[in-house]
């Protein structure tokens, strides 16, 4: 097969014929039953969550009161991205979301990517959701008095580092009881769980169990996961208006100054969680054959909830911060914690009974969408003929729902928070890169039929290309100290953290014993606490760390190893020179545009590792590609 099969396109009057065909007959046909309300609720349900009850503590802490402009930047982002979705799916609304539109704007392979891509976007969003839900649901039985085993509550990588560094830094003086609270869990964990030989048995079931019950919800039916959606959507709405109001008595404006206490820097720095809280609403586009009237519904129903979440965002915002200082929101329930701090428990408890509800229908929504991908991919001949199984009385994707269920379950048990939440990120990034770079590719074709929806049009020819300029005069007069160090590589100083966990124990006692000789006064032998006094001055504590007795690989990073993690920020410096080239000679419309580059600063934003660890998955998918999908894709059996 020639090289250019792997380009084939879909044309949008197939995909619309076929659809046509399986309403007609009845085969393969989903039931329609959504309208603009219930997508604006789907929409929230799969927003507010994590973000709202989790994230936005850290994010605070990092930015202050200013993380409202956080919150402003990635719903900007999210919005933009979303008329690049809500335009596509007024054209093609079908099942599929960004891979079904990335088949008709770029072909097979680039929308087997983009479908493998999601499959792991909403797998691995939903071991996230389901491990967060289990914490809130342990927690809410902790405030009941029951009490279960570490070991049934926590994955088994969590378990594992955090004994490693448990052990490390009490290795190095640190008592337990002066251990952060995740690491006195994980060193409980590690050692009280069952040991089969050599492995120790720790596993999050409640995790699984969530799982387990949304799956066979989402097999039942959508009507039935549209009328639990929607009733979760009323109950959290509910509570998080009574938070936002009764909160708003205890505001003490003082703590709203200053107002971005770290700088541009330290909003910033909270981008890529605050992101999350927003992943979820173009699911809603993974829906569209069980719209009632799609290319009407789909663009409002998104807009609306990115919109009334953004909204909700900002005023939980202002009022936490107002009602505690910024710093200390580092917590993982802040909303529990602000109103602890201020004796309202009752609220405590109302706020637990909510985020345990939040959990659950972000979790109805994502496991609501991944079946939905599995099934399009495989309409198309990509995957397995069983995953494009309709039940014949539920009209949901029965098979793909089932797999999901296990694909989502099993990793529950064992996969750590972290990495998941960033894998998460990556992919979701990813898809909404190529969807808004789809509507650019087919802005100026003039054989494609649009639908009732189109992105505002403002051509970017020169917009774009002097906004960059702006931006690099900026980056070299203003920034010029950071924007040196990054183009040079220079050498950085690695945390205490870093630097303890690292040592062994004879390393341990020398740094222990240097340090100790630096002052007559020394108050503890934890080597950490004693190094980490003098992170306040910069060039103290270069100094005493270039002092220490260890090997300077341990002390600092530098070479490729530091390079390596500026690898993603190169990528997209580079890839903005290219689109201002792009821009300029094919008059792109700006909208889409800046939805691309917001979403791919975002990519960059996170670690190396994430990258590898993406790029690994995508080509195990393009072994499954090429090892069966492009041999059994419905285009190759058209054209033989």
């Amino acid at each position: 097969m020639a090289l250019k099969g792997l380009f084939r396109k879909k044309t949008i009057h197939d995909i619309m014929k076929q659809v046509e065909q399986n309403e007609s007959d009845g085969h393969n046909a989903l039931g329609k039953h959504l309208t603009t309300r219930d997508l604006t609720a789907f929409g929230i349900a799969a927003i507010v969550g994590a973000g709202i009850f989790s994230t936005i503590g850290k994010a605070s802490a990092d930015g202050g009161p200013a993380v409202i402009f956080l919150f402003l930047f990635t719903a900007l982002a999210c919005g933009f991205a979303a008329f690049a979705y809500a335009e596509f799916a007024s054209m093609v609304p079908v099942s599929g979301s960004a891979y079904t539109y990335s088949y008709v704007a770029f072909g097979e392979i680039i929308a087997w990517i983009i479908g493998w891509a999601l499959i792991m976007e909403y797998a691995v969003g939903n071991i996230t959701v389901a491990i967060s839900w289990s914490d809130y649901f342990t927690g809410l039985l902790r405030t009941a008095n029951i009490e279960l085993p570490q070991w049934i509550q926590m994955d088994y990588l969590s378990a594992s580092n955090g004994f490693k560094d448990a052990t490390a830094l009490m290795q190095g003086g640190k008592s337990f009881d002066n251990l952060s609270a995740n690491l006195q869990d994980a060193y409980t964990a590690w050692t009280t769980c069952p040991v089969i030989g050599s492995f120790h048995f720790v596993a999050d079931i409640p995790a699984m169990l969530i799982i387990i019950v949304i799956t066979a919800l989402v097999y039942r039916g959508m009507k039935e996961s549209r009328n639990a959606g929607n009733l979760m959507v009323i109950i959290k709405l509910g509570i998080i208006l009574l938070v936002i109001a009764v909160g708003a008595f205890y505001v003490d404006t003082t703590h709203w100054s200053p107002f971005a206490p770290n700088g541009v820097s330290g909003v910033l720095k909270g981008v890529s969680a605050v992101f999350f809280a927003y992943i979820g609403f173009d699911a809603i586009s993974t829906t569209a054959e069980e719209c009632k009237n799609p290319q009407r519904d789909l663009p409002r129903g998104m807009m609306w909830a990115i919109i009334i979440c953004t909204i909700l965002y900002i005023v939980i915002a202002l009022v936490l911060t107002g009602m505690v200082s910024y710093n200390e929101l580092n917590v993982g329930d802040p909303l529990a914690f602000v109103f602890e701090k201020l004796d309202l428990k009752w609220m405590s408890g109302i706020i637990a009974v909510s985020a345990v509800i939040a959990m659950a229908s972000v979790l109805l929504v994502f496991q609501m969408g991944q079946p939905r991908i599995w099934m399009s991919m495989s309409r198309d001949g990509l995957l397995p003929q069983k995953f494009s199984r309709v039940h014949p009385k539920f009209k949901t994707p029965s098979y793909a729902t089932i797999v999901t269920g296990f694909v989502v379950g099993i990793p529950a048990l064992f996969m750590n928070l972290t990495m998941v939440t960033d894998l998460c990120s990556i992919g979701t990034l990813f898809a909404f890169v190529l969807v808004c770079a789809g509507v650019l590719v087919l802005q100026n074709k003039k054989d494609i039929p649009r639908g009732k929806f189109k992105t505002p049009y403002i051509n970017a020819k020169y917009i774009f290309p002097i906004a960059l300029l702006l931006e690099v005069f900026f980056a070299f007069t203003y920034n010029s100290k950071a924007t040196m160090k990054f183009i040079a590589n220079e050498t950085q100083v690695n945390s205490p953290s870093t630097i303890v966990t690292a040592l062994n124990q004879s390393e341990t006692d020398k740094v222990y014993r240097y340090l100790v000789g630096l002052e007559t006064k020394q108050s503890t032998n934890d080597v950490e606490a004693l190094l980490s006094q003098y992170q306040e001055d910069d060039a103290k504590y270069e100094a005493i760390v270039a002092g220490l007795p260890i090997s300077n690989d341990i002390k600092y990073e530098s070479g490729f190893d530091l390079f390596k993690h500026k690898i993603p920020m190169w990528i997209f410096v580079i890839t903005l020179i290219g689109l201002a080239i792009w821009s300029y000679k094919e008059n792109l419309s700006l909208i889409p545009l800046l939805g691309l580059v917001s979403c791919l600063y975002m990519m960059a934003e996170l670690s190396v590792w994430n990258w590898i660890y993406f790029t690994v998955w995508l080509l195990l998918g393009l072994v499954i590609y090429f090892g069966f999908s492009r041999k059994n894709s419905k285009l190759n059996q058209n054209k033989n």
